[in-house]
């Protein structure tokens, strides 16, 4: 039984002791953590819990391979959901394809407003991953790690498999290269608003 003082390595050798319970502990630790990391790779909520359950799923058939070198599990997670992400294509692939050999759930209500802020939420990361985008991938992914998923520099740093200063120097970079970066699209933004206020403005086509 899981207590409050178990740490995540104790949950894992239970689970690598066959403990399905353990490791369905581990899950409810850090599947929020591991889907919000994935969201905000892929912009999409349906690939974001595909995903992550690909990650518990490879955890869940390699466990007994693994040594955790911290009490968290956390950074090693979010590095298979990194790679997984990486590989996205194929990594949906295998999981879709394992899940139309179980049975289909039970149908759930659509709700349409539930669907719709899932929409939003969708276009405003996908409009954030965009800026982001423009960063190197080393940079990019430290952000993702210290800033969205809020790893400490030592988490981050066995999670890329880099040395701590190694993630300090790149955090310090990505968040002065974003920061550059949202100005120059703030700038760009305005400038296209204010020429589409001049197309609809009755004072401009008068002044013409």
């Amino acid at each position: 039984m899981n207590t409050p003082t178990e740490t995540d390595r104790e949950l894992w050798d239970r689970a690598c002791r066959g403990e399905r319970s353990a490791f369905g502990d581990l899950f409810d630790r850090h599947a929020r953590a591991v889907h919000n990391f994935l969201f905000r790779r892929t912009a999409s909520w349906a690939d974001a819990e595909d995903l992550t359950s690909a990650v518990f799923l490879h955890a869940w058939r390699i466990r007994s391979e693994v040594v955790l070198h911290h009490d968290s599990a956390l950074p090693w997670l979010l590095g298979v959901a990194r790679n997984l992400a990486a590989n996205s294509g194929r990594a949906l692939q295998r999981y879709q394809a394992l899940r139309a050999r179980l049975p289909a759930p039970a149908p759930s209500p659509d709700h349409a407003d539930d669907v719709a802020a899932r929409l939003d939420d969708e276009r405003a990361m996908a409009a954030l991953l965009r800026a982001v985008a423009e960063l190197p991938e080393r940079d990019r992914e430290v952000l993702e790690l210290c800033v969205w998923s809020g790893l400490d520099h030592q988490a981050a740093a066995a999670a890329l498999g880099v040395a701590v200063g190694t993630v300090k120097s790149r955090l310090h970079r990505a968040r002065a290269r974003l920061r550059g970066l949202v100005v120059v699209g703030q700038t760009a933004d305005d400038t296209r608003s204010d020429a589409a206020a001049d197309r609809r403005s009755p004072i401009t086509k008068e002044a013409s």
